[in-house]
């Protein structure tokens, strides 16, 4: 089964999205949720990603997510989520996340 596109929102803005997460320290970002499941309305969904940082010394983990979290929602100009792995305690939620999370990379061109 192939999987499902990613939504518009993000493909428009994956070089920014990118870039973002460099300036804010993350090595691996992922797609959840109708972000990434065919369910993407372009008119009321949200951006929803999973990150994992680097190691940063210089930086709180809240510096680190709340700034990344604002510069995504500027740059989409929707609200989302944005977790780590370890934040997602609740076993239902972490089901769901896991059912439906992709890495967030740049498509190869075919």
């Amino acid at each position: 089964m192939d999987a499902p596109e990613r939504p518009c929102c993000l493909l428009e803005h994956l070089g920014d999205i990118e870039r973002l997460c460099q300036a804010h320290g993350v090595a691996r970002r992922e797609v959840f949720g109708s972000a990434d499941d065919g369910r993407f309305d372009p008119a009321s969904s949200d951006s929803d990603l999973i990150v994992a940082l680097t190691p940063d010394t210089s930086r709180s983990l809240v510096e680190h997510c709340f700034g990344l979290a604002d510069a995504l929602k500027a740059l989409l100009r929707r609200k989302g989520d944005l977790l780590t792995d370890a934040s997602i305690r609740n076993p239902d939620l972490r089901r769901s996340v896991d059912a439906s999370r992709r890495e967030l990379v740049r498509c190869p061109v075919s």
